[in-house]
């Protein structure tokens, strides 16, 4: 199972929508408070980059003795169609700062210093120490989780379906209960599937892999085995 740090840290390095709220804010349209681009630095500060004109850049650029608090909320869609499409939400407080000197044409990078986060995800929840963030690393499949995702879903179903007959004794796809069966969640440790009833009961399983993979190549070979398994 992942850390909360870990699952946290891949959610700020997904594409999953994101907005900063910033006190004082309260009037700016979403739009302009969402970073067009985001990523993490050497010592786990978030760096954030809007449009040089963005509420954001005018209040970081006019903050007095770098006291500018703000909260980095993430939120995760599932990248395929199902019941309940929101996986999580995650949460990085901190200081905010305008990064003199680096900027596009047009654009400001600002640093998030983090002091703490917290996750409220298909896992579970959990609180984040800076520190813990800092040293997490991202999922190495989160570049292509959503791809993946809306490929087993397309290309695999039947298969996916299948893998119901390895959840236990009463959900058995196969015997005709189950209406749908929807990949929503894809990680290093396996894969999670939601299934649906034709009496309307859902319910997520779990598929984890025989060994963490870490490149497409083992996933599909973790895929195999998994799709293997359920074929027998």
């Amino acid at each position: 199972m992942p850390s909360a740090a870990e699952r946290t840290r891949t959610l700020v390095q997904s594409t999953s929508s994101a907005v900063l709220l910033i006190p004082g804010l309260d009037g700016a349209r979403p739009e302009q408070l969402t970073p067009s681009e985001r990523s993490v630095g050497p010592d786990g500060e978030v760096f954030l980059l809007f449009p040089a004109d963005s509420p954001a850049v005018r209040a970081a650029t006019h903050a007095q003795d770098d006291e500018l608090t703000a909260v980095l909320e993430i939120t995760d869609v599932a990248p395929v169609s199902v019941p309940n499409r929101i996986r999580g939400r995650a949460w990085v407080t901190g200081w905010l700062t305008a990064v003199r000197g680096i900027a596009d044409p047009g654009r400001m990078l600002l640093r998030l210093e983090v002091g703490e986060a917290c996750v409220d995800d298909l896992w579970g929840a959990g609180s984040v120490e800076p520190e813990d963030f800092a040293s997490a690393t991202a999922d190495p499949l989160v570049a292509h989780e959503a791809d993946l995702l809306q490929h087993l879903h397309t290309a695999h179903n039947e298969q996916v379906r299948e893998l119901g007959c390895l959840v236990g004794e009463g959900a058995d796809p196969t015997e005709g209960d189950w209406q749908s069966a929807v990949p929503v969640g894809l990680d290093r440790f396996g894969l999670r599937v939601r299934f649906q009833s034709t009496g309307g009961r859902i319910f997520d399983a779990r598929f984890d892999f025989q060994e963490p993979v870490t490149d497409i190549i083992g996933l599909r070979r973790a895929m195999h085995q998994l799709f293997d398994a359920a074929a027998h």
